[in-house]
């Protein structure tokens, strides 16, 4: 009996063998040809089903429908039968400017759909019969057995039953910059919804790997998957009309009434006074057409080409004309944390020594800019041996590559590297011969390397890097002034003092220790690492709440990263509300709107809460604007009265669904 579909959160509940048993399906040999093709009948393809495009001439048509424009046809058509051609010419000559140049604007729109496709691999590596076979990704059944290897992009919603070493990014779905660690194991939460980051053991559709290899099983394709629920949902949310547009219908509609009422009027005292009904009811007809403005429409239409030839040169791409009036109605700005206020790059902020030492360090991204400074003093790789040693364990005990500036591997131990490069020691890592690595797991979060320096084969060398309190707790030893101290219990109290006052800032905290074995370790100090906010968006954020605009960030992220960053960008202060994606599932709508104008940070949401927060606030009267440049953001993207993608690191679907593209990611374009 062919099963239904499992989702993700059921799937995680349970054990890789009862995925097995549930699906009918093989871990080693996979499905078979008979098998695949009663699936495929049943399941359909690992796809989504998109309406067949209008043809460009039925578009056109559409532009019509507008009051105004249904007004001034109207008009045109009674001029001509009153044989004013000058009139019913000029009148018609306006109508074909303005819905040739809508038609134009708006033709470019509407393609989210499209982009979500693009974001499905179009091949895949899945085990059939036992075999291994390069696939078409949409020709997936559940219980086909999939294949992941680095850098390959997740074809389905998959349940892993092997996991080596994997870590996959799921930023553009949760908005968390952190990689999400991959194991096996069955996740128990009881009767409690879990989120995608809850999820530790499946892997979605439209993610990709960073590291590492595993084996997994299709548990849900097509429409079925995590990422087609956000397809449906963007199927499902039609764009709201901009306030011009509202106010332009809202006086085509008074302006209809009100030339009905001067004709009505006109004739019925024509009547009374005893004249022919034909010669009032032109007299009335003539009064009404002149009262319409038929020049308005080319005048807002010119007005508002200039607005977007004036953002084109500020280097932002606007969709719709009218789109640029709405800019300047904005009343609160939701924004996207990950990639939209800050930048998606991890990087090294603090690096403190087992000394007590501190040191800044200042730049950003991966090309090497910036320094390390301690004192206000630049730290080269002999001028402080002790930072100099955090920065080799950290470049030492890594798996990712820097290359032209581009990041290969996970962005935590990118940022690693970067440091290195600014301390002009980039090539560290080549002066060692790795023999062992002990990989990062969620069991032991920690990882180590054992090397030898290639100028003394005969030295072995052990580089541990992971969490501050698993270091701790596999040293006995720390550097202190040159030389190896006890590690004290009254010591270890301190060193997590100092890592919890990192944590505070909304950095993320890596120990370091070395040794020659894992059983002796010494301890050496810590880095904090944090996702850094663009250019100007602090100022960008402050020009806003001055101007009465209201601004809230809505990230997937944890609590105390989304505060800690919505703090500094002074969007968030101790006396403001935060509510997390969950506390919004116990509202009641009633409730859902009162709590929303009054929070400042949104936590831990998914595409759906997203999309009530800006519902909410839309309710309300408030002219919504969001900005976001991942899946998780599309929806609201597409239901806010204006949204807002970034160009560069946006996804396809986020810039698709967005009103306007800011080419560079600058904040700041907004203002």
């Amino acid at each position: 009996m062919m099963t239904t579909f499992l989702s993700s959160d059921a799937a995680c509940r349970v054990t890789s063998q009862e995925i097995i048993k549930i699906l009918q399906t093989d871990a080693k040999l996979g499905l078979n040809e008979n098998e695949i093709l009663k699936r495929r009948k049943y399941y359909g393809l690992n796809d989504f089903e998109i309406d067949d495009d209008e043809p460009l001439w039925k578009k056109y048509l559409g532009q019509f429908k507008e009051p105004m424009i249904l007004l001034l046809l109207a008009s045109a058509f009674i001029s001509l039968v009153m044989r004013q051609y000058d009139d019913a010419v000029s009148i018609t000559i306006a109508i074909i400017i303005v819905v040739t140049v809508a038609f134009i604007q708006e033709n470019r729109a509407d393609k989210e759909i499209e982009a979500l496709k693009r974001l499905v691999p179009p091949k895949c590596v899945c085990i059939r019969e036992g075999k291994s076979q390069h696939i078409y990704a949409r020709e997936l059944v559940p219980g086909d057995l999939c294949i992941l290897d680095i850098g390959d992009r997740i074809p389905a919603d998959l349940r892993l039953t092997e996991a080596n070493d994997v870590s996959i990014d799921e930023s553009s779905f949760t908005g968390e910059t952190k990689p999400s660690m991959k194991t096996v194991d069955s996740i128990s939460f009881g009767s409690r919804q879990t989120s995608i980051s809850d999820r530790k053991n499946t892997a979605f559709m439209g993610t990709h790997v960073l590291n590492g290899n595993a084996k997994g099983i299709v548990i849900c394709t097509g429409e079925n998957s995590e990422f087609g629920k956000v397809f449906q949902m963007m199927q499902q949310q039609e764009a709201p009309k901009t306030p011009l547009q509202k106010s332009m219908d809202a006086l085509g509609k008074q302006l209809s009434f009100y030339s009905l009422s001067i004709i009505g009027f006109i004739v019925i005292v024509g009547w009374l006074q005893g004249r022919h009904l034909l010669e009032m009811f032109t007299i009335g007809v003539s009064l009404a057409v002149a009262a319409i403005p038929e020049g308005l429409p080319i005048v807002v239409t010119v007005t508002l080409a200039l607005g977007v030839q004036r953002m084109a040169k500020r280097e932002a791409i606007v969709k719709k004309l009218p789109i640029v009036e709405t800019l300047g109605c904005v009343t609160v700005v939701c924004s996207d944390k990950t990639g939209t206020l800050t930048k998606n790059e991890m990087t090294v902020t603090n690096i403190l020594t087992s000394d007590g030492d501190i040191a800044e360090v200042t730049g950003s991204g991966y090309d090497g800019e910036g320094d390390v400074l301690c004192g206000h003093e630049r730290v080269t790789y002999d001028s402080h041996p002790l930072i100099s040693k955090i920065v080799e364990v950290g470049a030492v005990c890594n798996n990712a590559e820097i290359v032209n500036s581009h990041l290969r591997g996970q962005p935590t131990e990118g940022a690693l590297l970067a440091v290195a490069m600014k301390m002009n020691i980039p090539h560290i890592r080549q002066q060692y011969h790795r023999e062992r690595e002990w990989p990062f797991s969620h069991e032991n979060k920690w990882m180590a390397v054992q090397c030898t320096p290639r100028y003394n084969p005969n030295e072995t060398r052990l580089y541990v890097k992971g969490s501050i309190e698993q270091i701790l707790k596999l040293s006995k030893r720390y550097l202190h002034q040159g030389a190896a101290a006890q590690l004290t219990e009254q010591k270890v109290r301190e060193f997590m003092a100092d890592s919890n006052q990192m944590g505070a800032k909304g950095l993320r905290v890596l120990a370091m220790a070395t040794g020659t074995s894992l059983e002796d370790l010494t301890y050496v100090g810590m880095v904090g690492i944090i996702d850094p906010e663009r250019p100007q968006v602090e100022q960008a954020i402050a020009q806003l709440k001055a101007g009465g605009v209201m601004v809230k960030m809505i990230t997937g992220d944890a609590e105390k990263t989304a505060k800690a960053i919505a703090s500094r960008l002074k969007i968030y202060n101790a006396n403001d509300l935060s509510v997390s994606g969950e506390d919004l599932d116990h509202l009641n709508a009633a409730d859902v709107r009162d709590i929303v104008s009054q929070a400042s940070v949104f936590y831990r949401v998914s595409p759906k809460h997203k999309l009530t927060i800006v519902k909410a606030l839309q309710s309300q009267g408030h002219i919504v604007s969001m900005t976001g440049d991942g899946v998780n953001d599309a929806v609201a993207l597409k239901a806010a009265d204006i949204g807002i993608a970034m160009g560069q690191t946006g996804t396809d679907v986020s810039k698709e669904a967005a009103d306007m593209i800011l080419v560079k990611d600058d904040f700041y374009t907004i203002m």
